[in-house]
């Protein structure tokens, strides 16, 4: 997953940061609300850990604005306010969950993969397309019940395509969530076409039916054969 972590507290946002990226996924951070809404609004999040006091707003405003924004991604919120206004409140403007501080960093990391399995796994713990089956959590790919042996960039470019199948995705919006937001400062994106044949051989080896097709001048679409 590409994960934002909206978090003041340096210390606490490194361990999160470190536990998350332990976990195979795309993390970004922000220490304060101009930061996090500059982020947000430019790139797309699977889930965003969204602290509620921070030093320049409070995190509920913040909510508000990425509401505001239609963004998709799954929102829990993180304070030491142990409150239930704050709790009812978070929930009403559209966050998927709450976590109250201090919490031990393996319910985080269960607490992300369940929003995650919620919003793009419709409650599943594996994503089906065709033939082919991934376990995100496991990192396991299997193609007609045969399991695969994908690298770590090959099952992310899998895994993203397969929870946006048939949709025409661009070739910098696919390097922002398999590479991070800071790749926009590559001069190209030639590391990509690399990873993509080989995926798409391994793919064909083992008799998938899907591809992943190229949108000339724009990008790649995964579709049935």
């Amino acid at each position: 997953m590409k994960i934002l972590i909206i978090e003041d507290d340096s210390s606490l946002r490194e361990l999160m940061l470190k536990a998350l990226l332990d976990d195979n996924h795309i993390v970004e951070t922000a220490a304060n609300a101009k930061t996090a809404m500059m982020k947000a609004e430019v790139y797309d999040y699977d889930c965003i850990l969204l602290d509620i006091m921070l030093p320049d707003g409070n995190g509920l405003d913040v909510l508000r604005q990425l509401k505001a924004t239609r963004k998709q991604a799954g929102v829990i919120i993180i304070s030491a306010k142990d409150s239930l206004d704050d709790k009812v409140t978070g929930l009403d403007l559209g966050a998927d969950d709450y976590l109250t501080k201090p919490f031990h960093i393996a319910e985080l990391s269960a607490r992300v993969k369940s929003v995650f399995r919620r919003k793009q796994q419709h409650g599943e713990h594996f994503i089906e397309y065709g033939n082919v089956r991934i376990v995100p959590e496991t990192r396991q790919a299997l193609i007609g019940g045969q399991p695969i042996e994908l690298l770590r960039k090959e099952f992310d470019i899998l895994q993203f395509f397969m929870t946006r199948p048939d949709r025409a995705i661009s070739k910098s919006t696919l390097a922002e969530a398999v590479w991070g937001d800071y790749i926009d400062q590559a001069d190209n994106y030639d590391f990509i076409y690399a990873q993509m044949k080989n995926l798409r051989k391994r793919l064909a080896e083992a008799q998938a039916d899907i591809e992943i097709k190229t949108v000339h001048g724009y990008g790649y679409k995964l579709e049935r054969q």
